[in-house]
């Protein structure tokens, strides 16, 4: 009897419990099943974009800086826009469609280019956008006006290739040049009792430099000026040429900056306005009252009559179906596995290679590579990728943006052909290592470590302990190895012998034309010229359509975009299907976490990588990176 009356209880509890889990299943079901059908509802409901009038100009407020592809991954993206966080990059493909369609269209009378949020890119990647702000303008006949209320020396490159520039009366046009400092951390760390123990093969691959020395080395002083000042020449020769002002009169105007702003009263856009470099002075609303004058006015606004950078776009038909030549982008740091958009996994590049090379309507590939490179492993299995495809019959043509160095150099050496833009900052041919060590912080914090191990190299390397030399040895064999792997394949892809590209490796960086002079590109170029070669390679007609290689998306995304429904609507709805999935996993913060927020520039960059070797322990790991990027 006692038995009976404990179990209906427990019965009832456990009844209870179970119709709970089951309601709050079917009410998470059934919320999920309204939410698709509205989405559904509304893109069915919902009608095209309204007609593009005449005299109409496209407005184009670029925000963020310039990229290949967007970082994050899908569900990172929608989630920040979940929580109302701004993502503002603007996709390069994206501004050189959108001009290229303007130029064609008869409804688009001139462009506005709106730069006051404009975070620009390296000087390869901005001559993209003068190029085909430079096609639009021969190919239509059509007016390119610029504006902003300051500009920075980036943002004022674009700002160059419009018709007429005009910037704030208030404002500063700031063309400073170019240059960087580092932080060097011998001595502080002598003083921590920490060691970097860097080993490396190239005299030039100053990567761990900071971390072993207390100033740059000669070699490191001797690279970056012969890098720096050709990148300057080519920016200070493009200014000069879009504005057609003398040779040297930026370089000029820069020197004897303090006695012209003297002059002026101080009025730093009085000068810049004297010295050519802008047509106006003008407020907003002056502006606008230009362009109503010139175009038409928008009576709904009170405005001119505009289309904006994203609605414009979303009006662009995408070609579907076809022979097409298929775009890799290669951006960001180089990393083993799987990454996301802003950083190269070799695992899931080296598919993505796979992928395009079995896809039969892909007829040839483009490498569009914007990377300082990263781990040597990650690279070769793109560059092994790569060269599977070539012997597979379809043509590899390499792309080289703003960076393409060390690791960035790697994945290129599997190529037909490898086009740089003059100011591409590649080469770097050289390896190095980081075995951080802190025994001497230990001793200070009276920490001693001690333990039984069955042969030398299982502790051989452990930071709380000093370097065994054995182990250094091993280490430096392993460094040297890699070296002569990346010299050897670099001999092999540019047709001659690793002791002619040792003598220009060394781990040293090189403009797009220097590394032509050199031998280590084929030519200089823009995108679209390695598109066009790739197209020729394969044979195919002008007219070729292009198709991006990219991770899928997410599987209600990809339902919804066959359904017509913008996949920038879904984002939000995607993320909370994942959130429901999986939660998201955010690393630990390492040791040199609370060193990183100091307020000292460039610490918590150089710590990261003390701070990854450390908690990931990989002594092993060779690593081919430039520690540069696009000035």
């Amino acid at each position: 009897m006692s038995n009976d009356s404990t179990t209906r209880p427990r019965r009832g509890f456990f009844g209870t419990l179970w119709w709970l889990i089951d309601g709050s299943r079917r009410l998470m079901l059934n919320l999920l099943f309204l939410l698709i059908a509205a989405v559904l509802l509304f893109g069915w409901l919902r009608g095209g974009p309204p007609k593009l009038q005449n005299q109409t100009v496209l407005v184009l407020d670029l925000r963020g800086p310039l990229v290949e592809q967007r970082s994050g991954s899908a569900r990172d993206q929608a989630l920040q826009q979940v929580k109302g966080q701004a993502n503002e990059q603007v996709l390069l493909r994206d501004l050189i469609a959108v001009l290229d369609a303007a130029a064609k269209d008869e409804h688009i009378a001139s462009v506005l280019l709106m730069l006051d949020g404009f975070a620009g890119a390296g000087l390869p990647n901005l001559r993209e956008a003068t190029l085909a702000i430079g096609r639009f303008k021969a190919g239509s006949q059509k007016k390119v006006v610029a504006w902003s209320s300051h500009y920075d020396q980036r943002q004022y490159l674009v700002a160059s290739a419009a018709d007429e520039v005009y910037m704030h009366p208030m404002g500063v046009l700031q063309i400073t040049g170019y240059g960087r400092l580092r932080n060097y951390y011998l001595d502080a760390f002598e003083r921590l009792g920490v060691s970097a123990n860097v080993v490396r093969m190239g005299k030039y691959k100053n990567f761990g430099e900071p971390y072993f020395a207390n100033g740059p080395s000669k070699e490191t002083l001797e690279s970056d000026a012969s890098l720096y000042d050709a990148l300057w020449a080519q920016y200070t020769g493009a200014v000069e040429k879009a504005r057609r002002l003398p040779a040297g009169s930026v370089a000029e105007g820069i020197a004897r900056l303090p006695e012209l702003l003297a002059a002026a009263g101080g009025n730093a856009a009085q000068v810049a306005l004297d010295a050519k470099l802008l047509d106006g002075l003008k407020t907003s609303d002056e502006l606008r009252a230009l362009l109503i004058e010139r175009g038409a006015k928008d009576e709904h606004s009170g405005s001119f009559r505009q289309v904006g950078f994203g609605d414009y776009l979303a009006r662009l038909k995408t070609p579907h179906g076809g022979d097409a030549v298929g775009v890799l982008v290669a951006e960001g740091d180089i990393v083993d596995g799987d990454a996301h958009p802003g950083r190269i996994g070799g695992r899931s590049t080296a598919e993505l290679v796979r992928k395009a090379r079995e896809d039969k309507t892909i007829k040839a590939i483009v490498l569009r590579v914007r990377s300082p490179g990263g781990s040597a492993f990650a690279s070769e299995l793109v560059r092994r990728e790569l060269e599977l495809t070539r012997q597979a019959g379809k043509p590899v043509v390499v792309s080289m943006g703003d960076v393409a160095a060390s690791g960035g150099y790697w994945i290129a050496m599997a190529a037909d052909e490898v086009i740089a833009d003059p100011a591409t900052v590649t080469g770097s041919i050289g390896v190095f290592g980081m075995l951080p060590t802190a025994s001497g912080l230990m001793d200070k914090l009276s920490i001693h470590t001690e333990g039984h191990a069955t042969t030398w190299l299982a502790n051989a390397y452990d930071p709380r302990r000093p370097l065994d030399p054995r182990f250094a040895s091993v280490v430096q064999s392993a460094i040297g190895h890699t070296y002569s792997d990346f010299i050897s394949k670099a001999a092999a892809a540019r047709k001659t012998t690793p002791e002619k590209i040792d003598v220009v490796a060394q781990g040293r960086v090189w403009t797009g034309t220097q590394a032509l002079e050199r031998g280590l590109v084929d030519r200089t170029g823009s995108y679209r010229d390695a598109l066009d070669s790739a197209a020729k390679r394969a044979k195919l007609e002008p007219g070729y359509r292009v198709r991006y290689i990219e991770r899928d998306p997410g599987k209600l995304i990809r339902l919804m975009s066959l359904l017509g429904v913008d996949a920038e609507m879904l984002a939000p709805w995607q993320a909370q299907v994942d959130a429901m999935a999986q939660q998201a996993t955010r690393r630990a913060a390492g040791p040199a976490a609370a060193l990183a927020d100091a307020a000292l520039p460039g610490w918590q960059q150089d710590m990261a990588w003390l701070t990854d070797l450390i908690e990931q322990r990989l002594p092993y790991t060779a690593i081919v990176h430039c520690l540069c990027g696009a000035p």
